[in-house]
């Protein structure tokens, strides 16, 4: 006799298990002739005990095998072209549910459920979580708007993203190859720079820039800059970035601050806004620009657009550009404030930090005219 009850044996049976299983039933049943005495005996439902006993009548063995529960019509189930269509765009482009459901007009969920029944069997399986191993901050732990800033930067010359063309027509006209990017992490609002190289100097020059941008419009809050390991933003000695943090970043109410070694997910929305760079600015623009000066000026009507115009399907957007999302967040602020100077950082930088570039109220004073001048910033 079994040393469990019978429904803890069904939870851990195969199907060849629960053969057996069902054949006890039966067996019990032949002994003793009753229905209640057989689901008194197995610790099961009358109605186990009755659905077992007249399968096993109609059609012997063959019948205490589980059945498909597929229905046998199922009017309401997505059409095979959009189906199709869904996972093209999650195959193509790497699209996320939500933003799938946007562009074909279904329901978020039928999208979630197509992509799980069409994954790999080895993705289905759960995950085991990662224990937390530094200390770091994921974009939905802060309220407010500011207090955490994911900082990263991108380089502009990917011979396999851009293609060949696009790659030579970087290379020959000498345009700007690294891009920085300052992304608020809860609105996903960003401001851009850019630089021909990498250096110390042209971050801590960008760190003056966006943190003189946002004191002259009255945004004081302390400002966590979340970055990467790389060399432009200090490199992984401890004591270099205890002085860096201590002399640039904390005079202008900021916080340097590190995502963990192999955790992207804690950089993972400006990770995203930099495909979506090479998606809808890259890609398709920038066979259009010979000088660094249109370069510029081009880049300063996409960050106008990525902030004020384009709608974002991100957690918590909903469709919404990120100057919406920042007023809903209680920063009432005009457009003009998504109109962050572009600048080129290397010549700047130079300047920058021969007159002292942690002089803060120097930048405030510098920024402020640009504050006045917001409206004149704005694309036409």
């Amino acid at each position: 006799m079994f040393h469990h009850t019978l429904p803890q044996l069904y939870a851990l049976a195969t199907q060849e298990g629960k053969l057996v299983l069902r054949l006890e039933i039966v067996a019990v049943y032949r002994e003793c002739g009753s229905i209640r005495e057989t689901a008194r005996r197995l610790s099961v439902s009358r109605n186990t005990v009755r659905k077992w006993v007249r399968r096993y009548r109609e059609e012997g063995e063959a019948g205490l095998y589980d059945r498909s529960r597929r229905p046998k019509r199922s009017p309401r189930r997505t059409p095979p072209e959009v189906e199709e269509r869904v996972l093209e765009l999650k195959r193509e482009r790497g699209w996320g549910r939500r933003r799938i459901a946007h562009a074909l007009g279904i329901p978020e969920g039928t999208v979630r459920h197509i992509l799980r029944r069409h994954l790999p069997e080895e993705e289905r399986r759960p995950r085991k979580k990662r224990r937390v191993f530094y200390p770091a901050r994921w974009a939905w732990d802060e309220e407010e708007p500011f207090r955490l800033a994911q900082v990263d930067t991108k380089d502009i010359l990917d011979k396999g993203t851009l293609g060949t063309r696009l790659w030579d027509h970087l290379r020959k006209h000498r345009l700007p190859r690294y891009q920085w990017t300052f992304l608020e992490a809860r609105t996903r609002l960003r401001f851009l720079a850019y630089s021909y190289s990498l250096s110390v100097v042209n971050g801590l020059c960008f760190v003056a820039l966006v943190m003189g941008w946002l004191r002259a419009w009255g945004i004081e809050v302390e400002v966590q800059w979340q970055e990467d390991w790389g060399p432009e933003f200090g490199g992984e000695n401890p004591h270099h970035l205890a002085k860096l943090d201590e002399k640039y970043y904390r005079p202008f109410g900021a916080r340097l601050c590190r995502a963990p070694k192999g955790r992207k997910g804690y950089q993972g929305r400006v990770e995203r806004s930099h495909r979506i760079d090479d998606e809808e600015f890259y890609i398709p623009c920038l066979g259009e620009v010979t000088t660094a000066e249109e370069f510029l000026a081009l880049a300063q009507k996409w960050q106008w657009y990525y902030n004020v115009e384009r709608p974002h399907f991100g957690a918590g957007m909903e469709g919404r550009t990120p100057m919406e999302r920042l007023r809903e967040l209680g920063l009432d602020l005009p457009d003009e404030f998504a109109a962050f100077p572009v600048v080129l950082l290397d010549e700047l930088a130079v300047i920058w930090a021969s007159k002292g570039g942690h002089d803060v109220l120097a930048y405030y004073t510098v920024l402020s005219s640009g504050h006045k001048m917001g409206h004149s910033l704005r694309p036409t």
